[in-house]
């Protein structure tokens, strides 16, 4: 198994006590809008939009940081700045960056 399997292994683990500590299943994180919904549907009827007659401009995307660096536990970094604790300790200790890279 490789360390890639072992990290996202013990993430699924974190994230099934987690569900269970808080009385959550699948249906729930959905629900509360967890995963991206898929709008292939919407885009067939995009012709049938109707006009409002507003001149107001549609909402600024936003943008979620980007991660790269990821633990089991669900601390992240993005790269800038110094290393957080979490990922310091793990380097100290002699894991490589590497180990946590998402992307």
């Amino acid at each position: 198994m490789s360390e890639f399997d072992a990290a996202k292994q013990a993430a699924v683990a974190w994230i099934r006590e987690q569900m269970d500590l808080h009385g959550l299943t699948f249906e729930n994180l959905v629900e509360a809008g967890c995963f991206a919904v898929d709008h292939a549907e919407d885009a067939d009827h995009a012709d049938t939009d109707v006009d409002t007659g507003t001149d107001a401009a549609p909402p600024a995307a936003q943008v979620a940081p980007r991660v790269l660096y990821r633990n089991a536990l669900g601390q992240t970094w993005d790269g800038s700045g110094e290393y957080p604790d979490w990922l310091q300790r793990a380097v100290n200790a002699g894991q490589s960056i590497d180990f946590y890279r998402v992307d």
